[in-house]
């Protein structure tokens, strides 16, 4: 696109989708499960990274479009599975951006003292301002989100800066009280942190140059990624103990600052929500048009090459705001659909990589890189374990739509098949006889008394 996305927009949306809200609170949950080895499955799962956004930034440079796994399955597997993995994808988005604006809804609660109601208003205006966001050409919200990229890494860096004078040995032994076998559970929790590579290759078209952007861009948010995410999680660890309190990033900005702090990690959470829901929404809108054009969704959805698909991003903010509605109403608690789109961003990274051994160079790095990555996916895919049923179902019924779609078309062209072969058919009209003209009569077609 000429005037796509640059460098630094794509790296700001990039690392808007890594750092979400769990950077706030995973750091404590982790180490309550798995103690100071609770930094092993942080390390492992950030050195895992490098293979992952490798593999779908070598996709998305070759195969730049706005269905991003659903296009690759698509052109790996086969219209099937691009239509299952799609279905599921944009099937979690709206319903897990609640649960997601829900920890900045509660952030927000907290800070001003309000109940219920105040988290409610909060979590409908992220929504809401999400979408505006991406009403507009991507360039906006993705200017928007270099400025909230930016002061939240600028956040969360200062945080693990004052904080670290702080920092006990002691606080680190025993390392694994809970035994090796809880890093695993703790790698489970934390892949929500992780989640975001796969948005991508939704993304991937609306770059400058996608071949040599996305690289580069995906470059500068693994470095940030990396750093921000090991320092928060050790200065959690050994700052404030084995047993750190919900909010460790609201504490270590108190050890640092004092009390008067603790406001700034409602503006982070706010700010984190903010930009994962922005991207998710720009890369959900992207591939709901997508499968529409290519007929896994309702042909009304998809929108002309280089437009905003706002009917895809009407519908997304509609079903989220229903769901937030829903989840008010009956007081029903966000972590089953916090659980189930851990599980769908597990079966995209499978799908994704999986495509990519057959869609990139074999035997090269980037191909090296998505095996390593497949496996891993494997692994988690199978950690996740029952919470895959919501992301089953959403693709069995992307997968039931399609069966009925091409019976359907079948049917009417069967129907209109006699038809268009009546109103084919040639119309054979009988040739008269020739006339004779009577002796001494003048020959047809000639008046009479005319000369010759």
């Amino acid at each position: 696109m000429k005037n796509g996305l640059s460098v630094p927009q794509g790296a700001a949306l990039t690392l808007g989708a890594m750092l979400g809200t769990g950077v706030i609170s995973l750091p404590a949950l982790a180490a309550g499960v798995a103690g100071p080895a609770s930094l092993v499955a942080w390390a492992g799962l950030v050195l895992l990274s490098i293979p992952l956004a490798t593999t779908f930034a070598a996709l998305g440079a070759r195969h730049p479009d706005g269905g991003g796994v659903a296009t690759y399955a698509r052109l790996a597997f086969g219209e099937r599975a691009s239509t299952m993995v799609g279905w599921a994808f944009y099937a979690t988005i709206p319903v897990g951006a609640p649960a997601a604006a829900g920890f900045a809804g509660a952030y927000v609660a907290d800070a001003t003292g309000g109940g219920a109601g105040t988290a409610l208003a909060t979590t409908v205006a992220i929504i809401a301002v999400c979408a505006v966001m991406n009403w507009f050409d991507l360039r906006v919200s993705g200017t928007a989100q270099l400025v909230i990229a930016g002061s939240v890494a600028l956040l969360l860096a200062v945080a693990v800066v004052v904080a670290l004078p702080h920092a006990q040995p002691g606080n680190l032994t025993p390392f694994a009280p809970h035994g090796w076998g809880a890093v695993g559970s703790a790698a489970a929790l934390l892949v929500w942190a992780f989640a975001g590579w796969e948005i991508l290759g939704s993304l991937s078209a609306e770059y400058c140059h996608p071949s040599r952007d996305i690289p580069r861009a995906t470059a500068i948010a693994v470095a940030a990624v990396g750093v921000l995410y090991l320092g928060v999680a050790f200065a959690t660890v050994a700052v404030l103990g084995p047993t750190p309190g919900p909010a460790p990033l609201s504490d270590l900005l108190v050890l640092g600052f004092g009390e008067h702090a603790r406001p700034v990690t409602t503006v982070v959470a706010v700010l984190l929500t903010v930009g994962a829901i922005n991207v998710y929404f720009a890369g959900g809108s992207r591939m709901g048009a997508a499968l529409a054009r290519d007929g896994a969704l309702p042909g009304w959805l998809a929108a002309e090459p280089g437009r905003t698909p706002r009917r895809s991003l009407a519908l997304i903010t509609v079903v989220a705001l229903g769901t937030t509605a829903v989840l008010a109403a009956t007081h029903q608690s966000t972590d089953a659909i916090l659980l189930m789109a851990t599980a769908t961003f597990s079966l995209l990274y499978v799908v994704g990589t999986a495509a990519a051994l057959r869609l990139l160079p074999r035997w090269g790095a980037a191909w090296w890189c998505a095996a390593v990555s497949l496996v891993a996916a494997l692994g988690l895919l199978v950690m996740t374990g029952a919470h895959m049923t919501g992301p089953v179902v959403a693709a069995l019924g992307g997968l039931a739509w399609t069966v009925w779609r091409r019976r359907r078309a079948r049917a009417t062209a069967a129907v209109a098949a006699p038809a268009t072969a009546a109103a084919t058919t040639p119309v054979v009209t009988p040739v008269a006889a020739p006339v004779t003209a009577p002796a001494g009569d003048p020959e047809p077609g000639c008046l009479a008394g005319s000369s010759s």
